[in-house]
This record gives C-alpha cells, sequence and structure tokens, in this order.
C-alpha cells in the first residue's frame, strides 16, 4: 500500500535560484531544463560523487541520443533568492511575492527545487494484542471499598523498521506535464478539462483552439483510479490508460513527455496572471520503474514466514510537492498547520473554504505538471554502423547491456525490484527475528544469516 508521510510544522529556510550567465555554465551547474532532456543518470553509491555521463554508455558520447520535444533552456536570468519553508516532510513551501509575479522566476525556482529528490521508504511494523487482568478498586456511596478482577486487551509492537529505497533512483527530475483531456486543476478549485474544437472542412478537419469545461464524475473517477493504478504499477505519469505492462518505449524518459499544449513556462505564467487571493500552483514528484503492489506482497509474506500476527508493510513518500502560494496573511495562516487546526475549532475555515471555492477573488489550483524520477528505466542508443550489430544480440538485461528491438537499440540502467528483493528479503526477516525498533532507514542489506548477533540484529 502507498502512502505519503504527514505533513506537520514547517521550518523556514532560504533557496537559491541558480542561473548560468550562457549555455556552458547552464550545463556545467547542471541546471534542469523542463522536459525530457534533463538530469544526468546518478550513482547508487554517493549523490556527492560524480554522476556518470550518458556517453559511457555509446561507443561516443557524440553520438549520444538527442530527445525529441521538450522546452528550450531557460534564458540568462538574475539570480534570485526565494523565500521558502520547508515541512517535516521535504515538502516545500513558498509565499515569495515575486514567485506570485514573475512567471519566469516561478519557473526557475520550480526547476531548481525539483533536484531535491523524492523520499521513499518500505515501512515494516508487526504488532500482536494480549489479554491481561487487573485489579481495579472502588467505593461506593456509603464508604464501602470493593475490589474486582476486568480483563482489557493491550497492543504491544514487536518490531517498527524502515529500508531506503530512495537511494535506488537512478534518473531524475524528468519534467512532465498532464495531457489536456485528464481532469485536473487547471485554475479553478474544480478539475477541468481541455477539450480540442476541430472545424470540419470540405477535405480536412482542422483544429481550431481548445476549449476548457468541468470535467465530469466519471472522467474524474477514471484518472483516480488510473493515477493508483501507475503508482502501484511502478509506472510513469506519462503513460495513458490501457498500458498492459511497462515495456522499454514507455519506460524511456527520454521522449516527449509533455503531453499538455502549454508548457510548463506557460502554465507559470498563467498562474502569476491570476489575481486570487487562496491560488496555489503544485508541482508533484513521483517515483516509478518498480511494480510497488507486487513488491509489497512479496515482502509481506517474506515477513509473515518469520511472523504470525499482525504485519503492515508499506510503501510510504515524502519530499514530493512544492507548493507556491501568495503572500498575504490569509494565505500564509492556511499554511500554518496549528493555526488551521484552531479555524477548524473555532469553525471559521468553513467560511474560508466556501469564499475558496466560489469568491471571484477565492481560490484556485494549478496541478498539471510535475517531475519524475527512475528507478529503473530504459534510454535509447544511437549505435555507430556496424554490420555485426544488424543481427539482434541475446536479450541481455544487466545494467549497462545493449538489446535490439526492431531498428531500435536500448540500454537497461537501475536495479530491477526482483534484484532488490533478493538482497533485502534476508535483512527483512533478520530485522523481524531481532524485533527491530529503529525510526533510521536501513540503507546495507546484511548478508550473514548465519551470525544472528551481527548486522541489523546488532542494532536492535
Amino acid at each position: 500500500m502507498a502512502q505519503d508521510a504527514p505533513d506537520n510544522a514547517a521550518v523556514t529556510m532560504k533557496g537559491k535560484l541558480l542561473a548560468g550567465t550562457d549555455a556552458k555554465e547552464l550545463h556545467d551547474s547542471e541546471q534542469p531544463a523542463a522536459g525530457p532532456s534533463t538530469g544526468p543518470l546518478q550513482s547508487h553509491t554517493s549523490e556527492a560523487e560524480a554522476a556518470p555521463k550518458y556517453g559511457g554508455h555509446f561507443a561516443s558520447a557524440d553520438v549520444a541520443f538527442v530527445p525529441q520535444g521538450g522546452e528550450e533552456p531557460p534564458p540568462d536570468f538574475t539570480p534570485y533568492e526565494a523565500e521558502y519553508s520547508e515541512t517535516s516532510n521535504g515538502d516545500i513551501i513558498s509565499h515569495d511575492p515575486h514567485l506570485n509575479e514573475d512567471g519566469e522566476a516561478l519557473y526557475r525556482f520550480l526547476l531548481a527545487q525539483s533536484e531535491k529528490r523524492p523520499k521513499a521508504l518500505f515501512h515494516f511494523c508487526g504488532t500482536h494484542t494480549e489479554y491481561r487482568t487487573r485489579l481495579v478498586s472502588s467505593t461506593d456511596s456509603n464508604g464501602n471499598s470493593s475490589t474486582r478482577s476486568e480483563s482489557y486487551t493491550e497492543t504491544v509492537e514487536d518490531f517498527n523498521f524502515y529500508v531506503d529505497v530512495g537511494q535506488h533512483i537512478v534518473h531524475g527530475p524528468v519534467h512532465w506535464s498532464v495531457p489536456d483531456d485528464t481532469p485536473a486543476y487547471r485554475g479553478n478549485m474544480y478539475k477541468e478539462v481541455d477539450v480540442h474544437a476541430v472545424e470540419h472542412g470540405m477535405h480536412d478537419d482542422v483544429e481550431v483552439g481548445t476549449k476548457r469545461r468541468e470535467a465530469t464524475k466519471q472522467e474524474i473517477k477514471r484518472a483516480r483510479l488510473w493515477h493508483e493504478e501507475q503508482k502501484t504499477r511502478g509506472l510513469p505519469p506519462w503513460v495513458g490508460p490501457g498500458t498492459p505492462l511497462p515495456t522499454r518505449e514507455n519506460l524511456n524518459p527520454f521522449q516527449n513527455v509533455l503531453k499538455s499544449s502549454w508548457t510548463l513556462r506557460d502554465w507559470a505564467d498563467d498562474y502569476c496572471t491570476s489575481d486570487k487571493l487562496l491560488k496555489e500552483f503544485i508541482y508533484k514528484k513521483k517515483v516509478y520503474g518498480w511494480n510497488i503492489s507486487n513488491l509489497t506482497t512479496a515482502l509481506t509474506a517474506a515477513v509473515r514466514s518469520a511472523y504470525q500476527h499482525d504485519v503492515r508493510v508499506e510503501f510510504q513518500l515524502s519530499s514530493t510537492s512544492i507548493i507556491v502560494r501568495p503572500d498575504n496573511a490569509l494565505s500564509r495562516t492556511l499554511s500554518n498547520n496549528w493555526l488551521l487546526a484552531l479555524l477548524w475549532l473555532l469553525l471559521i475555515y468553513p467560511f474560508i473554504w466556501l469564499y475558496k471555492r466560489f469568491g471571484r477573488r477565492g481560490g484556485g489550483q494549478w496541478a498539471v505538471c510535475g517531475g519524475a524520477y527512475a528507478l529503473r528505466f530504459w534510454t535509447p542508443v544511437r549505435l555507430p554502423p556496424d554490420p555485426d550489430t544488424r543481427d539482434p544480440p541475446p536479450p541481455f538485461e544487466e545494467t549497462g547491456a545493449i538489446v535490439h528491438v526492431g531498428q531500435d537499440a536500448y540500454t537497461f540502467v537501475g536495479m530491477r525490484e526482483g534484484e532488490w528483493f533478493e538482497q533485502w528479503e534476508g535483512t527483512v526477516r533478520r530485522a523481524v527475528w531481532c524485533k527491530l525498533t529503529s525510526r533510521t532507514p536501513l540503507t546495507v542489506p546484511d548478508y550473514r544469516p548465519e551470525d544472528a548477533e551481527s548486522g541489523v540484529c546488532r542494532s536492535g
């Protein structure tokens, strides 16, 4: 089961918008451009180490694949420090006034903050119920004391630990956008779709523009079910309904993944031109590549083989949102969880919600784009002309191996969920046996099953 970590109080901090003065500096600083042509491949071991270049997978770096589609790199921009706060679960919230007025500044802010990867953890928890008795003393109205036996139940936690999955993210962010026909918040407090208007001519049909309308309940339900399926099956956010299995083609981030007719910069400009007092721009980070549903089932079975009571295995994501809101007292108040809870207790918030929903200058959401981060993916390769490569080679699937599909060639990057499970299955079982309780996620599997006092058992 996938779930996000809870959102709590915020801690104020500063963030820089980095911008080079020319194309070379932008490349050297790895400033991302919106669209698929973003982010180098990342090392599995440490983010501080130099990331391997794409050219390492090719005969020559000069023949590396250049993706089609996407957006042009942003122009030169004066460095600007945007004020923002970071919540306890890693989400970014900014009320900086300049980000609400300048589309270029907002665009740059989203690109810079998207470089921070989301955190992905597997949470394991096991509990059992114990039936106990206790003596209860009481005194009646006449002052007579009596003692009686009372039965009660108590839930006892046996183990509670985490395993870090986010360390295996090998690529991202890839900036994606929601297709026009998918229900999404496009500036109002209700979900909308963009319908392409077509004029039927004598010989050809000509598209004459788009018309925005409120999404129907059926459209919203279908989209919600598909988003849940995307998450559990590990499909990237640009894959539409009806995809049977993840393939090399749809797990390829080097394609046109901007499905909206507007670019990320267009949406940023649209947000900044709005005069609504309680508007917000939401950029979502999504992790893809692994079938989380199957992996959760396998991990649950591994735990139950060593523990016979109640088990909970959850895939948890945090640091998944970048949110920009206006710089006014009411908007800042609603960003504070304590003040928001007080407004609920005083029954004031329902009136604020009515204003957000129906007021002309009330609220509006822009939630049409985000960043995708791969746990594994296939990337196309342009090989130099060579008669020896015309016949398809054996279907190797190791990292860095090249596989031919028709006239195309792909190389696999990352770790498969099955391989990860094989590495961690024994460690998870031993952590359950040792009744490990720790808030610090495990990052390295324990390969010593014969020594029950080593590895995870020692930290229990």
